[in-house]
């Protein structure tokens, strides 16, 4: 299945929600937009966009997350925080389900391992705790030529 195949079919709630290395659709510009935000929104589902060449420690990390997802003042910039925020996400309601998709993640891995490790933890985290809710919610990888181990592949 190719990666345009595989975001359709999570849209259409034909894919178990999950933490999922994903294929950027050939043609996508810079940033891996071939329109998926819109494809997300037109589906019901509320996208999020991590750029990790911002983020290539923990502190930078957890303030992108902060900015992206636009917790609220209370949010701590810890680990802790970001995972009560993300099951929470009350200040960012969706219709069908929260797509997030982090993009250049590797740099995060090569230079903070421990921490790209916790970010991939507390996402599987959020992913588990709205997996049974009418809001369910995927994290992508985005991967080209890198892969994650132990992250099972989308398309």
């Amino acid at each position: 299945m190719d990666a345009n195949q595989a975001l359709t079919e999570l849209l259409a709630g034909e894919v178990k929600p999950g933490v999922y290395q994903w294929r950027t659709p050939a043609g996508a510009g810079p940033m891996g937009d071939t329109g998926w935000t819109a494809r997300a929104g037109e589906a019901g589902w509320r996208g999020f966009h991590l750029d990790g060449r911002r983020a290539r420690d923990k502190d930078a990390f957890l303030a992108l997350c902060a900015e992206v997802f636009g917790f609220p003042d209370w949010f701590g910039g810890n680990w802790d925080a970001l995972e009560d925020c993300l099951a929470d996400l009350s200040w960012a309601p969706s219709q069908e389900g929260y797509l997030v998709l982090y993009e250049s993640w590797a740099d995060l891995a090569d230079l903070d391992q421990g921490a790209f490790r916790t970010a991939l933890d507390v996402f599987a985290e959020a992913v588990e705790t709205w997996r049974d809710t009418p809001t369910p919610m995927t994290v992508l990888l985005s991967s080209v030529g890198v892969e994650v181990a132990g992250v099972p592949r989308l398309g």
